[in-house]
């Protein structure tokens, strides 16, 4: 059994010759408000849900990104409204938020 139920990464890369990257869309504000949703639903913790930064993740070009593990689900987002809804679906309920899921390839 894993120490974590879910481990969420969020690209929270900027980078600095001006290409697309994450933190075009406020990564680090809304890695920072999934962290704080998570703590108030009591899923953070041992056995619960973790929410880490990471660096580039290579995959700009799709938007912001985030990773939900042990899936291996890779997630875009636009607006907090969508990270709730993969809170609630994904990390509460289990289920895979297919329009926010990134296609391989």
């Amino acid at each position: 059994m894993s120490y974590y139920k879910y481990h969420v990464f969020f690209c929270t890369n900027k980078r600095e010759d001006g290409r697309a990257c994450c933190q075009d869309f406020d990564a680090v504000e809304m890695r920072a408000y999934m962290k704080s949703a998570i703590k108030e639903r009591g899923l953070s913790g041992t056995g619960g849900v973790r929410i880490n930064s990471a660096g580039c993740l290579d995959r700009c070009a799709q938007g912001p990104v985030i990773v939900v593990y042990p899936e291996d689900v890779w997630y875009t987002y636009v607006d907090k409204a969508d990270l709730d809804e993969i809170l609630d679906e994904h990390l509460q309920k289990g289920n895979v938020v297919e329009r926010l899921v990134i296609k391989a390839g």
